[in-house]
């Protein structure tokens, strides 16, 4: 039942929301004191459905740190991701991203919030 309302709710921001939406859609799926574990569906709306394109699967924890990997269906190829983030108030983060074949990268960053 519960994944039910969570999927019900989903479909409902998505299309409600669409592209104004900031930060990605993020669908708790456990939540405790040690964090969050989390599904991020690539999702993109029409009239009448939501069609799922990959997911990204994480756990976020309350210091914000997190890590995540995902695959991504939407393009000829999927692509699939696996990175992490630090948290705090100085935070590092990398990421490495690969179709298998050509496409292959990685990306790293530091944020600062002040």
């Amino acid at each position: 039942m519960r994944i039910h309302f969570g999927l019900g709710l989903l479909v409902c921001l998505t299309t409600a929301c669409g592209s104004a939406l900031a930060d990605e859609l993020k669908l708790p799926v456990d939540s405790d004191d040690k964090g969050t574990v989390y599904v991020s569906p690539n999702v993109t709306s029409t009239e009448d459905s939501v069609n799922t394109k990959g997911a990204t699967v994480g756990v976020e924890r309350p210091d914000g740190s997190k890590t995540f990997g995902g695959m991504d269906t939407s393009g000829p190829k999927p692509s699939y991701s696996a990175g992490a983030e630090t948290g705090g108030k100085t935070s590092f983060s990398v990421e490495a991203h690969s179709d298998g074949k050509n496409n292959t990268g990685a990306k790293a960053g530091v944020k600062i919030k002040y």
